[in-house]
């Protein structure tokens, strides 16, 4: 697929979508000439996603600065998965199931959607890019079910990045299929002790250090000494990640997805994993919008919509502690 006919392809899926804008969207090659989509908002916010896996690979602010965590060591080469970013899991999430870890959705060559279904949004965005992804023979083998997956990665006015994702069950002969789901999202903090995760204390999870044994979450709020690998039942849609170094918030807002994956390495499996530095782990955190517990189920001809938004703020402060409230709470 060469450049010049994706690009078309872009600007195709743009202006069928929104006739009246002029997205600031650019195809190239990325790294090992896989093809990405790149965004960019005129107050100087850009992101990129790679149409192998649909995977987002950057996201920056204004100032230029990137906000996700991409392995120095990630492999862009099928059919390794890019370490870092937005993976996408899907149809499966971890080793629940049959299917290799985390699903096929991320290491499947994805293709630009020229013409998406009517897009109901409440955001303005403007740039944005429409993916499309259907099983092919080889798919069908290992998970024997019709699907759409449409995914629009946006660009919201104020730097957000917005992933939303539809999947339709295509089946002709009316089968049923269930499916787990989660938006792997790694984060980029400056140091992972310095870091607190609000929006999840006193709610029940799994663990799955402890064979997804399930435990309530004691204390204010999560912070990081070690290993954690945990998910976060009935989450609210609201979800802050505070940088205490940085002076920065991350907000995860979320919407038909119940669960939250919190999940870092710590150096044990940091140092066995080899697409990943052995200290980077220091500077990321993934915490991920998922439906875990209870896998979606679609009839013949239903549609699911999971959508993920992702802003960063400037940290709050009170006598010199970070105030979560005013971002999870708006007070």
């Amino acid at each position: 697929m060469s450049s010049e006919k994706v690009l078309s392809s872009a600007s195709a899926s743009a202006s069928a979508s929104a006739p009246l804008a002029s997205p600031h969207v650019d195809v190239c090659k990325g790294i090992n000439g896989l093809d990405k989509v790149v965004l960019r908002d005129p107050r100087g916010s850009s992101a990129e996603v790679y149409l192998y896996g649909a995977h987002v690979t950057s996201w920056k602010n204004d100032h230029g600065e990137e906000l996700l965590f991409v392995s120095s060591k990630a492999i862009f080469k099928p059919p390794k998965a890019i370490r870092g970013g937005i993976p996408i899991c899907f149809p499966q999430f971890s080793n629940l199931g049959s299917l290799e870890q985390h699903g096929f959705a991320r290491n499947r060559l994805w293709t630009i959607d020229t013409d998406p279904p009517p897009f109901s949004t409440t955001s303005s965005s403007k740039t944005f890019v429409d993916l499309i992804l259907k099983p092919s023979e080889e798919d069908m083998k290992i998970w024997a079910h019709s699907f759409e997956f449409r995914l629009r990665v946006a660009l919201g006015p104020g730097g957000d990045l917005l992933l939303t994702s539809r999947i339709r069950n295509t089946s002709v002969d009316g089968k049923p299929f269930s499916f787990t789901f989660a938006y792997h999202t790694y984060f980029s903090v400056s140091d992972i002790s310095e870091v607190r995760v609000e929006g999840l204390e006193t709610l029940d999870y799994l663990d799955n250090l402890q064979n997804r044994e399930r435990f309530t979450e004691q204390g204010d709020a999560i912070t990081f000494e070690s290993e954690v690998d945990k998910i976060y039942l009935s989450t609210p849609t609201k979800i802050a990640i505070l940088d205490h170094e940085k002076k920065r918030t991350f907000v995860l807002r979320k919407d038909g997805l119940p669960d939250a994956v919190v999940w870092n390495p710590w150096d044990k499996k940091a140092k066995a994993m080899v697409d990943f530095g052995d200290e980077e782990y220091k500077h990321m955190l993934c915490v991920e919008a998922a439906a875990v517990e209870k896998p979606i189920t679609l009839k013949a001809g239903e549609e699911w919509k999971g959508r993920q938004e992702l802003s960063a703020v400037p940290s709050s402060y009170c006598s010199g502690q970070l105030d979560p409230q005013k971002v999870l709470h708006g007070s």
